[in-house]
């Protein structure tokens, strides 16, 4: 009788690794190990390579670059979605598509258990595992570390397990940084993060960004062309996603931009610090911004701040998958039906600064907007706008003196007596 198949979410580091011969001892399973490229750069090919010795019966490497770009960030980055301020959601945005792309191979196998690696005090457990529920909720889902049959707790713990077995131990670098990368970001969290006090050691942390401070003085100018809020050309040249995301990492890293150092809310009740570079992401958000402030009008943008903001917690939540989402983002793809123009930007060590912009669909009026005098709009007509306007706090006004209670009666404590010499 075949035995029973687990598909587990495979990265090629130690936790994974040991994860494969553990599965294989504690549940007797075939092993199916998936590999998914969002852009961090891995050797896919040792990676592969690692799992079948370790004892996998097959090992997938999915290139999912352009789905993640094109289905997941730029959804977000439309929406204008940054979570508590300023993290531009980096990881949140690709776990929902790994544990979709989970689902399809475990169809695909007969699986009948996903596992994953992610650890109980953390984010990712709950997305993976809410876009697992989301497509099948009939598969049994292991969590390596909040098993019962799990007695390893720490990196040292782990390394033992693979000697003891005989199999290799991934390299790892004189780093003890937890990171996670993708084509988007890249973050740090441990070491001297952990506590609030310190200031990260930038030069020490750092990879993709040089520290703003040795940033050319100069700086660079950068122009997108954007096309129903996704830009779609970089300086003048048409680009792929792919081909977009890669140019701007390396501008915006070269010129110190997109560094956050947050204390964040995890879903899972507590605050982690953490260090994200997202050198492209920040410019695409601040230049798409530029964008929505031309091409919106007052109440659609400040509706859709809302908007952004609801958004931004169910996609770090990891609830992509899930009705609200898909209304939310239907709002969204309106207001960006006239998001089409070119948005120039400037960066100077760290800094992102306006430079111009230009849609033909821009709701900007210079004849309106102009302290000339127009032939559009007359000065004298705000006189019963703001008459309107202004209206029920005169009424109020005029109820105060009238009853001599609040603060529009003669002598009232909220008007000072200013010098007059």
């Amino acid at each position: 009788m075949a035995k029973e198949k687990v598909v587990l979410a495979y990265s090629g580091g130690l936790d994974t690794t040991v994860i494969i011969p553990w599965l294989k001892e504690n549940y007797d399973y075939d092993v199916i190990a998936v590999c998914i490229d969002v852009g961090q750069g891995d050797d896919w090919e040792a990676i592969k390579g690692r799992a079948l010795k370790t004892g996998a019966s097959a090992c997938y490497v999915v290139d999912a670059r352009k789905e993640y770009i094109e289905e997941y960030i730029w959804p977000a980055l439309k929406a204008n979605a940054v979570y508590e301020d300023e993290y531009l959601l980096g990881t949140s945005t690709a776990r929902p598509l790994i544990g979709k792309i989970l689902v399809e191979y475990a169809r695909q196998e007969g699986a009948s258990a996903i596992c994953h690696g992610a650890t109980g005090k953390g984010n990712d457990q709950v997305r993976f595992e809410l876009a697992i529920k989301a497509f099948a909720p009939d598969l049994k889902v292991i969590a390596a570390w909040r098993d019962d049959k799990w007695n390893m707790d720490s990196r040292e713990a782990e390394i033992k397990y693979l000697e003891d077995r005989g199999l290799e131990v991934p390299m790892k670098k004189d780093q003890s940084y937890s990171r996670d990368e993708n084509i988007w970001h890249l973050s740090h969290e441990g070491l001297e993060l952990e506590k609030t006090e310190n200031e990260p050691n930038y030069k020490h942390m750092l990879k993709n960004t040089v520290v703003p401070e040795e940033a050319p003085a100069d700086g660079e100018y950068v122009t997108i062309e954007w096309e129903k809020g996704i830009p779609v050309s970089l300086n003048g040249k048409k680009m792929n996603g792919l081909e977009l995301m890669e140019e701007l990492n390396k501008i915006g890293g070269r010129n110190g931009v997109g560094l956050v150092d947050i204390c964040e809310n995890r879903c899972v009740g507590m605050k982690s610090r953490g260090v994200y570079e997202t050198p492209g992401g920040a410019i695409l958000y601040f230049a798409h911004r530029m964008m929505d402030h031309i091409c919106l009008d007052r109440d659609t943008y400040h509706y859709k701040q809302q908007v952004s903001l609801r958004l931004a917690e169910l996609i770090y939540d990891g609830k992509v998958f899930t009705t609200l989402y898909d209304s939310l983002m239907a709002f969204v793809d309106k207001t960006q039906e006239t998001v089409t123009g070119w948005t120039k930007v400037k960066l100077v060590k760290g800094q992102i600064r306006a430079a111009g912009s230009s849609s033909k669909y821009s709701l900007y009026n210079e004849s309106i907007a102009s302290f000339t005098t127009g032939d559009l709009y007359n000065h004298k007509d705000a006189q019963g706008f703001i008459t309107l306007f202004g209206l029920p706090l005169k009424v109020r006004a005029m109820m105060e003196q009238a009853t001599g209670t609040g603060q529009a009666v003669l002598n009232s404590d909220k008007l000072k007596s200013r010098p007059t010499e």
